[in-house]
């Protein structure tokens, strides 16, 4: 059993880490927020995944278990903040939006960190009042306990492109268990239809493919939509920018 690594103090600072790399489960005794300056960072809990490009930051509340892992060259922003401030108000990892001012803030705030003086405090405190004006954005990726859903969720990770229905991913993935059944547990256990999940997925996985420079046309068909104008358009939808234009993508 991979032993948890407990650090009391989350800090304040920034770390560079190359595509793919990853910090390995642990947790913190204070708040943190974790953001991308370039690249595209996920954490990973118990209870699923969370994926944040430049345009999101990731909120991780005190004693979560977590690890994190980076797609594209990732410099990893990392604010952390004493339990007496919780400006979100949340004891689950979310994730936030980031406009410039946020981002700026967590930047200037991170690449300067240690001291206590009135100007660093006047910093965080308008980086506070901008954290709890943050919209939260629907990126988590929910994960599975009953053995039924876990095998069948565990083909659409292997290939996010399966096109097959729910019904026949069961039978592949030897659920024992109806349609009906499976789309139950998906309601009850991961707070989403099928679709939604599988939706989901697809864009986790999309974001990853983008911070690595593939083309757009072949994240489309790697994850699975119909057409790259289908996928253009639903990653607008979630993102409010198109995928030839995400900011988490190389040059």
């Amino acid at each position: 059993m991979q032993e948890i690594r407990h650090t009391p103090r989350a800090a304040t600072s920034i770390r560079a880490l190359d595509t793919h790399v990853g910090i390995d489960p642990h947790r913190h005794d204070d708040h943190q927020i974790a953001y991308a300056g370039s690249g595209v960072l996920s954490i990973t809990t118990d209870a699923g995944t969370w994926v944040a490009p430049t345009t999101r930051a990731l909120w991780i509340p005190a004693g979560t278990v977590h690890e994190h892992r980076a797609y594209g060259r990732t410099d990893l922003h990392s604010v952390g903040l004493p339990t007496r401030l919780n400006p979100l108000a949340l004891h689950t990892p979310a994730v936030i939006a980031v406009g410039p001012l946020l981002r700026e803030l967590i930047l200037a705030y991170t690449r300067a960190p240690g001291g206590d003086g009135p100007e660093r405090r006047r910093m965080l405190g308008v980086l506070l009042d901008q954290l709890r004006a943050a919209p939260l954005q629907p990126l988590h990726l929910p994960a599975p306990a009953d053995p039924r859903l876990t095998a069948v969720c565990a083909l659409l990770h292997a290939d996010p492109a399966d096109p097959r229905p729910l019904a026949a991913l069961g039978a592949a993935a030897g659920a024992g268990a109806s349609e009906r059944t499976l789309s139950r547990l998906f309601r009850s256990e991961l707070g989403m239809t099928f679709p939604q999940w599988r939706t989901q997925l697809r864009l986790h996985r999309a974001l990853r493919l983008l911070a690595v420079a593939t083309p757009v046309t072949a994240v489309a068909h790697r994850c699975g939509w119909s057409s790259a104008s289908a996928f253009i358009d639903v990653f607008r939808r979630a993102f409010g920018h198109t995928p030839g234009t995400h900011p988490g993508r190389l040059p």
